[in-house]
């Protein structure tokens, strides 16, 4: 059995190119969209607000918000609307295609709850209410063994 000297930088170098190729073949149910926009969500007292950057994409043409089943649903494409003709391309690292997020809802919430806007690039989608206040804590009374129950008449 041959003893073989672990080196830093070779593993880095590996993990960086397995990263990369895992970027670029996509995770899970990502791997079929050639565009996934990055998501931000926020609470915002019992708001919670999703926002998309969603640049280059027509979103009156090209994007649906929809709730179904208890999930908010946003879905589109960012199409490449250039012509091929010409100078070929040298390095693509912007990324078109179909996309889907889902994010689940709080129980009872429909599409009444929402509210989006657009604007430069950034889809806002507002759940109005998915946050509910904790109750605050109570104090139960110990009754002894067969003492009759109080009722409190407050």
């Amino acid at each position: 059995m041959a003893i073989t000297r672990w080196d830093p930088f070779t593993a880095l170098a590996r993990f960086d190119r397995e990263f990369d190729e895992l970027v670029r073949r996509g995770w899970g149910a990502t791997a079929r969209a050639g565009f996934v926009p990055p998501v931000e969500i926020v609470r915002e007292g019992s708001d919670v607000v999703v926002r998309l950057e969603l640049p280059g994409v027509d979103v009156d043409r090209d994007v649906e918000v929809t709730v179904d089943k208890g999930r908010l649903i946003i879905r589109g494409e960012r199409r490449d609307e250039r012509s091929e003709e010409g100078a070929g391309v040298l390095v693509r690292e912007l990324r078109y295609g179909s996309f889907q997020r889902e994010f689940a809802l709080p129980d009872g919430l429909t599409a009444d709850n929402l509210d989006a806007t657009y604007d430069q690039g950034m889809l806002v989608v507002r759940v109005r209410g998915a946050i509910t206040p904790e109750p605050e804590p109570q104090q139960v009374r110990i009754n002894r063994a067969g003492e009759p129950k109080s009722i409190d008449a407050s």
